[in-house]
């Protein structure tokens, strides 16, 4: 599966770097995090299109092999709550989505294999929903 580019803000840079240094991420997934990072796109929070996956993102996913469908909230680590769907940003599908647009699909290894997501939808803060065609 080939890599998109990332389109990510300084902030979120930042931290999926600092996690990346500092996680227990699978081989996999630290190589694949470390390719995104050097190739993703640095915008200015204004500069960010509607349907990229930020903290605070709204999202909806499909995995693709079972259709299963999840929804919820990318959170900083501080306000995460499964009860309210609310993830933290560390969690492995939230790093393996943030940066990505309506319509990708991305390949991450979860606790239960590797699996292929592609993003449904992204709701941003104040904004309105982003579907994929």
């Amino acid at each position: 599966m080939e890599t998109e580019k990332l389109m990510l803000v300084q902030r979120e840079l930042d931290l999926l770097n600092k996690h990346l240094n500092a996680s227990n991420l699978s081989d996999y997934n630290k190589k694949r995090l470390l390719t995104e990072l050097k190739s993703a796109i640095v915008v200015k929070d204004d500069e960010l299109p509607e349907d990229v996956i930020c903290i605070e993102s709204e999202v909806e996913l499909q995995e693709i092999n079972t259709h299963q469908k999840f929804k919820f909230q990318i959170v900083l680590p501080s306000d995460a709550n499964m009860q309210m769907k609310r993830v933290s940003v560390f969690a492995p599908v939230a790093v393996a989505i943030l940066g990505y647009r309506v319509g990708s699909r991305v390949q991450w290894e979860m606790p239960n294999g590797i699996k292929t997501f592609e993003v449904l939808k992204v709701t941003r803060k104040s904004e309105s929903l982003i579907e994929s065609k």
